[in-house]
């Protein structure tokens, strides 16, 4: 029988203490799936070329075995908050695994200490000793098949941070694409799309994007949910009946968003020029057309956490871990985010 996660019950309706701006940001990087690439992508990590302190968190055997394997050894330095390590070493903070990891092969018994990276690095967010969190990718199943009812980080996160519209936000580039729903099946969609909660989801893309993305009134466009936008009517009305009224009121709360824009039009270059993001209605309405963009290079930011998480936007890519042949630039582009994130929440 399935098990509800439960978080370490911090309630905090305010981002955390931020640090004087002459101190570096803090970022905790968790490395993932065990038996995936996430491990050995910590040993790609130049430390020098991130104004920031990066501090790794997974069993060190494994964060030092994988980056022997594919030949790019590290040094590691446990993790003081007052005592940063000497620049030829990663500060990390020790997580042990539950049994023994092989590359490529999941195993049931380390779900926990999937999880258990995501609690340190979450805690240590919402008490203030980090300012950011960064995410290696997980595998959603496995962590099911041991019994931990789990949809994600985006919502997994929520629920240890007690927040109760998580939103999701990829990026590549100046392209930013956020999600009205996230990992629903597509008969599921039109009724999750109800007028309470995109009201919701607009006013926290609105107000993240001013805050951690330091942009000025964004200009957010919306979606239709069905082909053409509902086509008056003709091709659905959930247009007539949510969206647009929604993207009404919230017009009349001072939110620059239009809409709704027919899905095949709207990430056009033209249509892009004047947009900050596109609020797509479901996954697979506005990913595709980011991963084509930026696959390699996009990432994921939650949106709606009184804390700042970002995550590379690729999977496990367990056929290639202990390869040598993971691409870590989405890693790296990840990390920058948060630390400009983090950096915009000081001024």
């Amino acid at each position: 029988m399935a098990k509800t996660i439960t978080g370490p019950g911090i309630r905090q309706n305010h981002y955390r203490r931020l640090k004087p701006m002459n101190k570096l940001p803090v970022i905790a990087i968790t490395s993932g799936e065990p038996a995936g690439i996430g491990p050995e992508l910590m040993a790609f990590i130049n430390r020098s070329k991130f104004a920031a302190r990066l501090v790794l968190i997974g069993d060190q055997e494994l964060l030092l075995s994988r980056a022997a394997k594919i030949n790019k050894p590290i040094k590691l330095q446990a993790y003081q908050a007052d005592n940063k390590a000497p620049e030829d070493s990663l500060e990390f903070i020790h997580i042990a695994l539950k049994t023994p990891a092989i590359a490529g092969q999941l195993n049931t018994k380390n779900a926990r200490y999937v999880l258990d990276t995501l609690d340190a690095a979450c805690k240590g967010c919402l008490n203030g000793e980090f300012d950011a969190m960064v995410t290696a990718p997980i595998q959603k199943d496995i962590i099911n098949q041991a019994g931990i009812s789990f949809s994600g980080h985006t919502e997994y996160l929520a629920e240890l941070c007690q927040s109760p519209k998580p939103v999701m936000l990829l990026a590549a580039g100046s392209l930013r694409v956020a999600l009205a729903t996230t990992h629903l099946p597509l008969s599921e969609v039109p009724a999750a799309i109800n007028t309470t909660e995109l009201k919701q989801i607009i006013q926290i893309l609105h107000d993240d994007l001013s805050r951690k993305f330091a942009l000025q009134q964004p200009h957010i466009k919306v979606c239709g949910l069905n082909p053409h936008a509902g086509e008056s009517g003709y091709l659905g009305r959930e247009e007539i009946e949510i969206i647009t009224p929604v993207i009404n009121f919230m017009k009349q709360q001072g939110i620059n968003v239009s809409g709704p824009y027919p899905a095949d039009t709207v990430f056009t270059n033209e249509s892009l020029k004047d947009a900050d993001a596109i609020l797509a209605m479901y996954h697979d309405q506005g990913l595709p057309v980011l991963k084509h963009v930026g696959f390699n290079h996009a990432i994921n930011t939650t949106l709606g956490l009184p804390i700042i998480r970002t995550s590379v936007d690729h999977g496990t890519a367990l056929q290639l871990a202990e390869t040598g042949k993971a691409n870590p630039e989405s890693l790296f582009a990840a990390i920058d985010s948060a630390i400009n994130q983090s950096q915009n929440l000081h001024h």
